[in-house]
């Protein structure tokens, strides 16, 4: 996909993993990495920095692992991707000429409204996608 990296993919994988245990339960970083088949390594670092933009909450000590600061419908795939994706909505806007101005403008504003589905939707696509596993022969 064009301007999204395996870190923000791999970040969405891990949030669904999130998504799907109970608001006060914590999952550690090896089930995470585990059942969602992301290497540990790299999971540190993604869960690091969603942490640090208030996506995930972590705690500390043996029963610890990270939460969801919000539910999924409150978090979406554009927090996601701002946070790691440092420069995908930035402005591209930079040409002299007044058209291609406007142009790149437009491009831009619809490009960000896509990015604004809910994290949420994941639920839809589990269905969809066990549904399909379920149908076919």
């Amino acid at each position: 996909m064009v301007g999204i990296s395996n870190k923000t993919i791999y970040a969405l994988a891990a949030l669904q993993e999130l998504g799907n245990i109970d608001e006060k339960s914590v999952l550690k970083i090896k089930n995470i990495a585990s059942n969602a088949n992301i290497p540990q390594n790299f999971l540190e670092q993604i869960l690091l920095e969603l942490k640090k933009q208030g996506l995930l909450i972590s705690i500390k000590g043996a029963y610890g692992g990270y939460k969801l600061a919000r539910p999924l419908k409150d978090i979406t795939l554009k927090d996601v991707v701002v946070v790691l994706e440092s420069d995908i909505f930035s402005d591209i806007a930079q040409a002299d000429n007044p058209a291609l101005k406007l142009f790149w403008e437009d491009i831009k504003d619809n490009v960000s409204k896509v990015f604004e589905i809910p994290l949420s939707e994941l639920k839809n696509y589990e269905l969809k996608a066990t549904q399909t596993l379920n149908y076919s022969i």
